[in-house]
C-alpha cells in the first residue's frame, strides 16, 4: 500500500512538473498562427532532435515495441533495425530541403507545402488535410489509448477515464504555447525516457541473473523467441526486412515530424539534429526491445491471459522504488500526452488553415479547431479497442504512403500539376487500404513500401507521358 501511495505521489509530482514545463515555453511565445504551428521557425537543434525522437516514439516505444518484442522475441530487433535506416535517410534526403522550401514558399502547414497551386481550387491542401485529420487523429488516439492504459496502471482507472484525463491534458498542452510547448516538453521527456529505459534494463538483468541466464530462459519458454532472424515469413526475410525500412522512411508522411524540421532554426542545423535524433532513438529502441523480452521470462502469463503491452509497466512497478517507478510513468505518461498533442496542432492546422483558409490567420479559431480535433480524437479513443502498435502502424502506413512521394517531389522542387499530384495521393493511400484491408499482405511485406511506390511510380509513368508530347 505505501508504495502505492509513494507511486501516485511520484506520478503526479513529476506530471505537474512537466505540463510546468509547458505552460513556462509561453513566456517566449507570440499571438501568431506561425508561432503556434512553427515556433516561428527558431528551435533549437538540441531541442529538434529531441522532440523529433520523443513525439516518433512515445507510445509506440513505450507500450506496441514492448509488446511486440514480448510476442515476437529477439527477431524484433529488425523492425528497430529498419526503421532507424529509413528515418535517418528521410533526414538525410528530404528534412534539409524541406526547412529551406517551406521558408521561401512561407508554408505554415504540411499541406499548404504540398499544395504550392498557382491557381484554381486548391484540391491538393483540401484533400491532403481531409488525409491528414483522417489518419493522424487516428494516430492521436492511439497515443491516447496508450496514456489510458499508463493511467489504468498507476490508479486502476478504467480505460475511458484515462484516456478523458490524457484528452484534457492535451488541451493545456495546446492553449499554453502551441508547437513550443510540445517542443519544450518533449525535450525533458526524452531524457526521461532515456535515463527510465536504461535504469529499468539494468535492473532486470540484475534481477534475471545477466543476459545469459534470460536468453536460457527465452529459449525454454519457446525456441523462436532467440531465432534473430524470423520464422514463417510469407515473402521471406528480404521483403519483411525492405518493408521496415521503408516504415522508417515514411517519417516524411508524418505531419508530427514534418513539423519539427520545419520549425528547426536553420537547415544547417538538420544534420546535427538527426544524427543526435539517431543516436538517442536508437538506445530507448533497443532497450524496450530487452525489455520486451525480459518481461516475458518475468511475465509469462500476459502471452495468454493478459496485455503484453503493459508488460514494462508491471515490471516497473514490480522492480523499481516507487519514486523512480513515479518518474518512469510520469515521463511515459508525458510523452504519450505530448505526442498526441503535436498530432491535435498538426490536424487543427489542417482544419483552420487549409480546409477554412478565410479563418487562417485567427489566433481565435485555430485554438477553436484544436478543441474540435481533440473532441473528435477522444471519441476515436473511447470507441477502438486495438492495440496501441496496430492503430499506429496503419495510420503511420496511410500517411507515409498518401502524402511522402508528394512530399519529395516538392522538397526536391520538381514539377507536378494538380492532377498528377491528386494521382500521386490518391494512388498512396488506396494501394496502403487494400493491401492492409483488402489483401491482408502486411505480415508478408508492411504497406509503406507499395504504397510510396505507387505515389512515386504515378509520378514516373506521367513524367515519361509528358516527355513524349514535348517531342
Amino acid at each position: 500500500m505505501n508504495n502505492k501511495i509513494g507511486i501516485t505521489i511520484a506520478f503526479i509530482f513529476f506530471s505537474l512538473s512537466f505540463t510546468f514545463v509547458g505552460i513556462l515555453s509561453a513566456k517566449h511565445k507570440t499571438n501568431t498562427t506561425e508561432d503556434y504551428l512553427l515556433a516561428s521557425r527558431n528551435v533549437n537543434p538540441w531541442l529538434t532532435a529531441l522532440s523529433a525522437m520523443s513525439t516518433g516514439q512515445s507510445g509506440l516505444l513505450f507500450t506496441g515495441q514492448v509488446g511486440y518484442a514480448y510476442m515476437k522475441g529477439i527477431s524484433a530487433i529488425w523492425l528497430v533495425i529498419g526503421w532507424a535506416i529509413g528515418d535517418y535517410l528521410a533526414w538525410w534526403w528530404v528534412f534539409r530541403k524541406l526547412r529551406l522550401v517551406s521558408e521561401d514558399t512561407n508554408s505554415e502547414t504540411v499541406s499548404d507545402f504540398l499544395s504550392q497551386e498557382k491557381s484554381g481550387f486548391p484540391w491538393i491542401k483540401l484533400i491532403t488535410a481531409l488525409i491528414i485529420i483522417a489518419f493522424l487523429a487516428s494516430y492521436a488516439a492511439a497515443q491516447l489509448v496508450a496514456s489510458s492504459k499508463t493511467l489504468h496502471t498507476v490508479f486502476g482507472w478504467n480505460y475511458s477515464l484515462g484516456a478523458i484525463v490524457g484528452a484534457v491534458i492535451v488541451v493545456i498542452y495546446c492553449f499554453s504555447g502551441g508547437i513550443r510547448a510540445d517542443i519544450w516538453t518533449d525535450a525533458i521527456q526524452s531524457v526521461v525516457m532515456i535515463v527510465s529505459l536504461i535504469l529499468l534494463l539494468v535492473t532486470l538483468l540484475a534481477h534475471g541473473g545477466g543476459i545469459d541466464n534470460i536468453w536460457t530462459q527465452l529459449q525454454g519458454i519457446d525456441s523462436n523467441l532467440v531465432q534473430v532472424f524470423p520464422s514463417n515469413l510469407a515473402w521471406g526475410f528480404t521483403a519483411f526486412f525492405m518493408g521496415w525500412l521503408a516504415a522508417g522512411f515514411g517519417a516524411i508522411g508524418q505531419p508530427h515530424i514534418l513539423t519539427r524540421a520545419m520549425a528547426i532554426d536553420s537547415a544547417d542545423n538538420i544534420g546535427f539534429a538527426r544524427n543526435f535524433k539517431t543516436v538517442c532513438g536508437l538506445v530507448t529502441s533497443f532497450s524496450a526491445i530487452f525489455i520486451g523480452l525480459a518481461g516475458r521470462v518475468f511475465l509469462p502469463q500476459l502471452a495468454t491471459g493478459g496485455d503484453p503491452e503493459l508488460a514494462l509497466l508491471y515490471l516497473s512497478a514490480d522492480l523499481l522504488p516507487p519514486v523512480l517507478v513515479g518518474l518512469m510513468l510520469a515521463g511515459l505518461f508525458a510523452a504519450i500526452v505530448s505526442t498526441a498533442d503535436s498530432q491535435i496542432l498538426c490536424c487543427s492546422a489542417a482544419l483552420t488553415q487549409d480546409i477554412f483558409p478565410g479563418i487562417a490567420k485567427s489566433h481565435k479559431f485555430a485554438m477553436l479547431g484544436t478543441l474540435t480535433i481533440t473532441a473528435i480524437v477522444l471519441i476515436i479513443a473511447l470507441s477502438e479497442h486495438q492495440s496501441v502498435f496496430s492503430l499506429t502502424i496503419f495510420a503511420w502506413s496511410a500517411l507515409a504512403a498518401g502524402l511522402g512521394p508528394l512530399l519529395v517531389i516538392r522538397a526536391l522542387q520538381k514539377p507536378v500539376d494538380t492532377p498528377v499530384a491528386l494521382a500521386m495521393i490518391f494512388a498512396g493511400t488506396a494501394t496502403v487500404l487494400i493491401w492492409n484491408l483488402g489483401l491482408n499482405l502486411s505480415s508478408a511485406l508492411y504497406e509503406v513500401l507499395p504504397g510510396m511506390a505507387a505515389g512515386f511510380l504515378v509520378y514516373a509513368l506521367a513524367w515519361l507521358f509528358y516527355r513524349k508530347l514535348r517531342r
